[in-house]
């Protein structure tokens, strides 16, 4: 079965970095466009990076821009997300998601808390 699992999430104060991993199994991982999506309490789930299959097109929700990185290693069925310069409002859940076609799965998600 498909299995997404997220990791790296944190507590981190105002102006610090983390790091987001998606380990992904079950599927052919080359094959498949890649993003992270977040929801804050109260929100709805937006979506924050996107990165496209195989040539690995990126593009940013305008909040993230300048500040979050999305890549992808094809060859360890993983992807990234470096948060830098983080802010309160950056505090949400952030889901992995694989998407193809009509396919579409989603992490458990990872907490991820800014604040001092």
């Amino acid at each position: 079965q498909v299995q997404l699992v997220e990791s790296g999430g944190g507590l981190v104060q105002p102006g610090g970095s983390l790091r987001l991993s998606c380990a992904a199994s079950g599927i052919i991982f080359s094959r498949y466009s890649m993003a992270w999506y977040r929801q804050a309490p109260g929100k709805q789930r937006e979506l924050a990076a996107k990165i496209t299959a195989t040539v690995g097109f990126t593009n940013y929700a305008d909040s993230v821009k300048g500040r979050f990185t999305i890549s992808r290693d094809n060859a360890k069925n993983t992807m990234y997300l470096q948060m830098n310069s983080l802010k309160p409002e950056d505090t949400a859940v952030y889901y992995c998601n694989a998407a193809r076609g009509v396919e579409n799965y989603w992490g458990q998600g990872t907490q991820v808390t800014v604040s001092s």
